[in-house]
């Protein structure tokens, strides 16, 4: 997979609402994720959507998720730009030079859903996500 870049949305708990909209608006494959099953299932925000993301016929890709517990919602500012593939040189090339002088939230490392992950706000305040995936085994 090339490694892309996109928008990427925050909501204050109706993430699944905003990407089932978005898919009506766009078309395309919408795959939604929950907190529950990410090792939340007993928690108030199970339902919420920790990952959302719409592939569109027109090759847009839209991501969002509702904010996580902790994280304060802010509106206007509830978007970052998400970097993710498999080319894991690249992506944390990429990480090092975005997160320096940066405010970094999450490290780049591996997450409980198996991917190398990192949040940082850049010396200019735009926030970015780095998402490195597992490359498929071959087989």
């Amino acid at each position: 997979m090339p490694s892309r870049l996109n928008p990427y949305l925050s909501f204050d708990g109706d993430a699944r609402q905003a990407m089932e909209f978005y898919k009506e608006v766009f078309g395309g494959t919408l795959t939604l994720s929950t907190f529950g099953e990410f090792g939340r299932p007993d928690a108030a925000e199970a339902d919420k959507i920790m990952h959302g993301m719409l592939e569109t016929p027109a090759g847009f890709t839209l991501m969002g998720a509702d904010t996580p517990p902790g994280m304060e919602y802010t509106p206007g500012s509830a978007f970052a730009v998400s970097l993710s593939g498999d080319d894991a040189a690249e992506l944390r090339g990429y990480w090092e030079k975005l997160s320096a002088d940066a405010s970094v939230s999450v490290p780049l490392e591996k997450q409980m859903w198996g991917d190398v992950f990192g949040m940082c706000t850049d010396r200019f305040g735009v926030p970015w996500m780095v998402d490195i995936t597992e490359a498929p085994a071959n087989g």
